[in-house]
């Protein structure tokens, strides 16, 4: 096909929109480890799980054997205000590189919580409201889950309650407003509001917080509210299902115009995203009937698969939550203050962990001052302001096409553009203004978090 023959935006119809799910654990030969229970270490069930999430979550957790979960009409009908999302093109990247490869994008930033964190923040409010539930507690990094999930419940009209990383919420406050404008409650992390957060504040006094103490919090908070349950934007298997539509529709729109993917490529802090956009491709790899090279791109700060172990360990740092198997600096190792916060956990997907411990997924971390120049050379040329998550993918993409450049393939590189950056000024004043540094962890500072590690 002629490269003109494929338009800038490749758009379905909202009858193309997927109406189902895609659950990748159905096709993996070997299953994630399953979350075992942080005193007796025994794998936690249905019933051990219901206090904390809400039960059809539960189910959806601990579902390893359906293909295809389908979508309740209340879900589809909210997802049809800003789904489909489109499939860019980037024609004018590609010219200002000079490179022969075709590189794509999967914008998810076209609605107003301004990221990918919609698609499944809509289905947990969707399934606490079913259970005539009060409310919901949750954690937020950079603040994009945190407004996705209150615009979701301000829909369902349920209580939100946030806990936003310290440092995000001082680098942020546009955000933190978008929220309260949603009705939700926002508190800065580690707070003063719970046993955890005093007792996180009183050990490392002055902490910019991390996501892992913002998640001991809204489990404590919930776990003291009746009426309420916790909610998480990405790690777990059910967040990776929800955001499976967009791997789902990056697939149709490439089958559209019969384009076939040779790298794709997302960032990872948690891996909701990473894992939505993969999925159904790397459900044809684990089919045998593929083969795509898919490259994770996680900051050199918070390097949890290229410096991080395959252990068992805490999702938190309040060590209340389940312990899950995956790569991981340390529930105790807490980031420095980057400007990519939605990137800042020192674990990792327990799905994406077996993967790339199986050797199905590539792993790479960057510096910050090179996401930023990537950011700001991919918004001069394509007219969006990344966010500094999504910058770590453009950043290897660029990487990608300039090596393209050099043998003379024209590969089809695909990646996920997460979000917009509209509410991370403060970041791009820094960079803008040279008082953007490199933080790069030493084998020490990795140390404590790995001394923490649980034994047994």
């Amino acid at each position: 096909m002629n490269k003109n023959d494929i338009p800038y935006k490749i758009y379905l119809s909202e009858n193309e929109m997927p109406k189902d799910w895609y659950n990748v654990r159905a096709d993996m030969k070997k299953k994630p480890a399953p979350l075992l229970n942080p005193k007796t270490h025994a794998a936690l069930k249905y019933e051990d799980l219901r206090p904390v999430f809400c039960d059809e979550l539960v189910k959806q957790e601990l579902n390893d054997d359906d293909r295809l979960i389908p979508i309740p009409k209340a879900i589809l009908d909210f997802y049809r205000m800003y789904r489909p999302s489109p499939l860019v093109r980037a024609y004018c990247l590609e010219k200002k590189l000079d490179t022969p490869a075709h590189i794509y994008y999967k914008f998810e930033g076209n609605n107003t919580s301004g990221s990918h964190k919609l698609n499944s923040a809509i289905a947990q409010a969707y399934y606490a409201k079913e259970q005539g539930l009060k409310g919901v507690t949750t954690e937020t990094g950079a603040g994009q889950w945190g407004t996705a999930l209150s615009m979701a419940c301000a829909y369902f009209g349920i209580d939100c309650k946030v806990f936003m990383v310290k440092c995000s919420y001082e680098q942020k406050p546009f955000r933190r407003e978008v929220m309260r404008t949603y009705g939700a409650s926002v508190t800065p992390s580690p707070s003063m509001t719970t046993d955890i957060g005093k007792k996180i504040n009183a050990e490392f006094p002055g902490t910019s917080g991390s996501l892992g103490c913002a998640i001991s919090e809204a489990v404590e908070c919930a776990a003291k509210s009746p009426g309420y349950r916790y909610v998480l934007g990405s790690v777990l298997n059910m967040v990776l299902l929800h955001q499976s539509i967009i791997g789902l529709e990056t697939k149709s729109a490439l089958d559209k115009y019969c384009i076939v993917p040779d790298i794709i490529i997302g960032c990872a802090g948690g891996g909701s995203n990473l894992g939505g956009l993969i999925s159904p491709f790397m459900g044809e790899v684990l089919r045998g009937e593929k083969n795509y090279k898919f490259i994770a791109v996680e900051p050199a700060s918070c390097p949890s698969f290229t410096r991080g172990k395959f252990v068992y360990d805490f999702c938190d740092t309040g060590h209340v939550c389940p312990l899950a198997k995956m790569y991981t600096l340390g529930s105790e190792f807490i980031p420095s203050a980057s400007h990519a916060g939605g990137l800042r956990y020192h674990g990792m997907s327990p799905v994406l962990s077996e993967l790339y411990d199986e050797g199905l997924l590539e792993a790479r971390a960057v510096k910050q001052t090179s996401v930023f120049e990537a950011a700001t050379e991919f918004a001069r040329v394509e007219g969006i302001l990344p966010a500094p998550e999504s910058s770590h993918a453009i950043k290897v993409a660029i990487d990608e096409a300039l090596k393209c450049k050099e043998t003379g393939e024209a590969k089809n590189i695909v990646f996920g553009l997460t979000g917009t950056g509209y509410f991370d000024m403060k970041a791009y004043e820094n960079f803008n203004d040279g008082k953007m540094s490199d933080y790069i962890p030493s084998d020490e500072d990795l140390k404590r978090g790995f001394d923490a590690l649980p034994k047994f």
